[in-house]
C-alpha cells in the first residue's frame, strides 16, 4: 500500500494573480484542489513546510491526505512551479481521487547492483537511458520507484522494460522493448578490440604459410639423384 503523508491547508476565498501574490506575501503558497467530478477548491499551503515536502523528494507519487477546515481530502500532487530566480514554490496543484481509482503516474527508476556488473567491472559505466516509467495503477498500489537490477550485465549489454518485474496491479503504458539502462564501453575499449582481433588473425597466418614451405624442400633434395646419378656414363668411358 501506498504511504499516505499529512498537510495542512487553508481555503482561500479569493483567486487571481493579485490574490496568490498577497497569499505569498503572507509566506504561503497557493494551490488548487481538482478532480473526481467536483468543483474545484482554492487553497494555500504554509510555504516552509510545502518547501520541504518537495525538497524530500518523491513529491509527485506520494499520495496526501489535506486536512481543510477539518475535512480531508485524499489527494496527489499533479504539478508544481518554482520562482525561476529564488527557487522557491509559488503554486501547486493537487487532483482529488476517488476511492477505488486508477491513475496514471511516471515512477523514478533506481538502479541497483552496479558495482558488481562485470561490465562496469573492466571499466564500463552505467548509463540509465530512461530515468523514470509512465505506469498505471491504483491510487492504493503506487510504487514509489521501480528498482533496476544491473548486476549481470556486460559492456554493450542493456536491460529493457521487458526485463523488469513490475508489481502487482501495476502496469506499464511504454513499450516493452524500451530500453532502460545499458553499460557504455570505455574510452578505447573498441580500437582494443579490433588490435585484439587483428592480433589472433596475424597469429593465424604465418602458421599457415609454413606448411608449404616445408613440403617444397622435399623436392629439391630428390632432384639432388638424377645430378649424381648422371656421372655414371662418364665413368664407363674411361674403362673402355
Amino acid at each position: 500500500m501506498a504511504t499516505v503523508k499529512e498537510l495542512k491547508a487553508t481555503a482561500r476565498s479569493k483567486s487571481g494573480k493579485g490574490a496568490a501574490r498577497a497569499e505569498r506575501r503572507a509566506g504561503r503558497v497557493p494551490g488548487v484542489i481538482y478532480g473526481n467530478n467536483q468543483p474545484p477548491l482554492t487553497i494555500s499551503i504554509e510555504d516552509r513546510e510545502l518547501r520541504q515536502r518537495i525538497l524530500a523528494g518523491r513529491f509527485l507519487t506520494t499520495l496526501v491526505d489535506i486536512d481543510l477546515e477539518g475535512k480531508k481530502h485524499r489527494v496527489i500532487p499533479r504539478d508544481f512551479h518554482l520562482d525561476p530566480v529564488k527557487d522557491f514554490p509559488i503554486h501547486v496543484d493537487f487532483m482529488r481521487l476517488g476511492e477505488g481509482a486508477t491513475i496514471r503516474i511516471s515512477v523514478p527508476l533506481h538502479v541497483v547492483k552496479a558495482e558488481g556488473s562485470p561490465g562496469v567491472k573492466r571499466g564500463g559505466t552505467v548509463n540509465i537511458v530512461a530515468h523514470a516509467i509512465e505506469l498505471e495503477c491504483g491510487v492504493e498500489n503506487i510504487p514509489q520507484f521501480i528498482e533496476v537490477d544491473v548486476g549481470s550485465l556486460e559492456i554493450g549489454h542493456s536491460l529493457h522494460l521487458s526485463d523488469v518485474k513490475l508489481p502487482t496491479g501495476v502496469k506499464t503504458l511504454a513499450r516493452e522493448d524500451a530500453t532502460l539502462v545499458t553499460i557504455v564501453p570505455p574510452s578505447g575499449y573498441a580500437e582494443e578490440q579490433k588490435a585484439a582481433a587483428a592480433a589472433a588473425a596475424g597469429g593465424a597466418a604465418p602458421g599457415a604459410a609454413a606448411a608449404p614451405a616445408a613440403g617444397a624442400a622435399a623436392p629439391a633434395a630428390g632432384a639432388a639423384a638424377p645430378a649424381a646419378a648422371a656421372k655414371a656414363p662418364a665413368g664407363g668411358d674411361k674403362k673402355k
